[in-house]
């Protein structure tokens, strides 16, 4: 359906979606059986359960720790909407039970005020993060409902957005202001769409509108007080970009600040466009996806390359070594690109979201779902290494969230099309006109490049499949029922569409080439000049001294080295490597000498290159992205 130039589809309901294939269920597996469970362990041992006791003698909480409770539950929900655990049920009953303790009588929510600082309610929103710890408990209050239909959350959280709608909103009596962090907006469609209150539709609507309008309400905020992060903030160069609010978000067209917070506005945005039928928006967003994609964007989907600020520097500044590339932002970018394909069913935009899941979010987390990075380099000299936990844990249960729910990001349908983003072994099934259509895709993607299709329906039915053609892939084929099918002469947005009368058992085979690729940045990308990487479909690679020299800084690959991909089960739980010729200079004959007149010798060595995902999961050493090319 099209309204007002703004297409909409609706993604396809976790329950509706199985998956099956051995790259993504063992991880999603991992996540439920080990990954929850230990960080529900984590939460109680750092004192994040406890502190919603609001104890005096107990654990002093920190401003995020309600967040971080809540999308632990959020992941938890998804986890059983798909697959009942008992002991799991019985934990999130409990906490939210703690919830509803620490819930105050007005519907206020948040131990770290209601604890510590009181007198602060709404007294620092740049700082304090009490929309933003708001807004992430709403999420978890529907995906709770939404994964066991019990309402013991989604009511505590409506009464708390009930109590925030009397605060904040246009009107005379009301408070001007917003979240420093963004995250309340997007939660509060969610939860519009649950419930069909349009009074949340419209209080996210305000927090939309409202920032970066001047007066500055951040400005005549820090008038009366210091803000929490009022030390660190004094050396930043712009607050106002830092989250957002520099101008109103209609007129922004250039990706700035904290990645994450940007991400969470934008996904808002998105949603907000789709509801309204808000063409502005829309356009806001293409601009700012332009931006982020043309000139801000790492190759792994990683986004916002200076740690101090978390987020966004110049147009073409990606350093390697240093780069910080925040999990928690790659997430955000999978959130945004998939909102991005409900408006509008374009290809770049599943390709990006492809591309960050499979390289920038996989990265964030170990292969035995222990351990986590926060921040993701392209370049390590190795003494960069996932840990267990964080003081500010955000990362950890945002992917766990993710993995999770899965299943909600590989199609999408309106009344008359199914839409398949993602290819990815497993079933959905679709109700289109009255009439459940099951589609079935069997692959091993990403590592091989045949994906079959089969449609199960009742009766005969005319609707549209339309299937993505990767950018990455330069020589798709297609059949049905054994014919093959001109794809180029169906090709809209870089979606292959098939509109026939369907019957039971037709079958679909799609064929994506997967060649090994030397891929190349933009010549204004000052850190990767004369510099290669290597990509073979949606995944990017990486080499580790592990697998090669300790130097790796000294490995040159010249341009006419075949490079070669073979499947290893035995290797890193089974992956395609990438192996080759390349060379590496002798450093021997120099000894203490700095300079010298002459280059120095080189050797031939056999270079090994593994999914950027998967380092750091065996001998601790060095790696890198971006290798040298002669």
């Amino acid at each position: 359906m099209q309204v007002k130039g703004i297409e909409k589809y609706r993604p396809l309901p976790l329950q509706n979606v199985d998956i099956r294939d051995r790259f993504w269920k063992p991880k999603i597996d991992i996540n439920r059986e080990h990954t929850i469970p230990f960080q529900y362990k984590q939460c109680l041992e750092t004192g994040r359960v406890d502190a919603l006791k609001l104890k005096k003698d107990g654990p002093v909480p920190h401003p995020f720790w309600d967040s971080d409770i809540a999308k632990w539950i959020e992941a938890g929900s998804y986890s059983l909407a798909k697959h009942y655990d008992s002991v799991l049920d019985k934990l999130i009953d409990d906490v939210i039970d703690l919830l509803d303790f620490a819930q105050q009588p007005d519907g206020y929510l948040n131990s770290y005020i209601t604890l510590v600082c009181p007198e602060r309610r709404w007294k620092d929103l740049r700082d304090s993060h009490e929309l933003y710890c708001a807004g992430h408990l709403i999420e978890a209050g529907v995906a709770h409902f939404n994964g066991t239909k019990k309402k013991s959350l989604l009511d505590i959280v409506c009464k708390y957005a009930d109590y925030i709608d009397t605060i904040f909103g246009p009107e005379p009596d009301k408070l001007k202001g917003y979240c420093g962090h963004e995250e309340i907006e997007l939660a509060l469609i969610k939860l519009y769409r649950v419930t069909d209150n349009d009074k949340y539709l419209k209080l996210s609507q305000y927090f939309i509108d409202e920032r970066g309008k001047e007066p500055h309400y951040f400005d005549e905020e820090q008038k009366h007080i210091k803000g929490y992060f009022d030390d660190l903030f004094k050396t930043f160069p712009n607050l106002k970009e830092y989250n957002q609010s520099h101008k109103p978000v209609r007129e922004q067209d250039k990706v700035v600040g904290h990645s994450v917070r940007a991400m969470y506005l934008y996904c808002a945005m998105a949603d907000l466009a789709l509801e309204l039928d808000d063409l502005q928006l829309k356009t806001a967003c293409e601009k700012l996806w332009q931006s982020l994609n043309g000139r801000n964007m790492y190759i792994t989907g990683g986004i916002g390359s200076e740690e101090k600020y978390e987020g966004f520097t110049d147009d073409y500044d990606l350093p390697n070594e240093t780069s910080y590339a925040e999990t928690c932002a790659a997430i955000g970018l999978v959130f945004w690109n998939h909102r991005m394909l409900q408006l509008d069913c374009n290809g770049k935009y599943a390709d990006l979201m492809e591309r960050a899941l499979y390289n920038g979010v996989l990265s964030g987390i170990s292969l035995d779902g222990k351990k986590y990075f926060y921040h993701n380099p392209l370049a390590s000299l190795g003494d960069v290494h996932r840990k267990e936990w964080f003081g500010v844990s955000c990362c950890p249960p945002n992917i766990s969230r993710l993995l999770s729910s899965l299943g909600e990001y590989i199609y999408s349908k309106d009344h008359h099309t199914i839409n398949v983003h993602l290819y990815i072994e497993g079933s959905g099934t679709f109700n289109l006109q009255n009439q459940n259509i099951v589609l079935h895709q069997k692959s091993s993607y990403p590592w091989d490049e045949k994906i079959d299709l089969t449609v199960e329906l009742d009766q005969p039915m005319d609707f549209q499949l339309k299937l993505r053609i990767p950018g990455w892939c330069k020589d798709a084929k297609l059949t049905v029922n054994g014919e093959v099918f001109d794809i180029l002469n169906h090709l809209v947005k870089d979606y292959v569409v098939i509109d026939r009368n369907w019957s039971n058992h037709d079958k679909i085979s799609l064929i994506l080439p997967m060649p090994v690729e030397r891929m190349y940045s933009h010549p204004a990308v000052r850190q990767n000049v004369n510099h290669v990487s290597i990509q073979r479909g949606p995944i990017v690679y990486c080499i580790e001294g592990t697998d090669n020299v300790r130097n790796l800084h000294d490995v040159i690959l010249p341009l006419n080295t075949e490079l070669c991909a073979e499947y290893d089960d035995q290797l890193l739980g089974g992956i395609v490597k990438i192996s080759g010729k390349a060379k590496l200079l002798n450093n021997e004959s120099w000894n203490d000498t700095l300079y010298k007149s002459t280059a120095p010798d080189e050797e031939t060595i056999e270079l090994i290159a593994v999914p950027y995902f998967a380092w750091d999961n065996r001998e601790q050493g060095p790696m890198r992205v971006w290798i040298p090319e002669r």
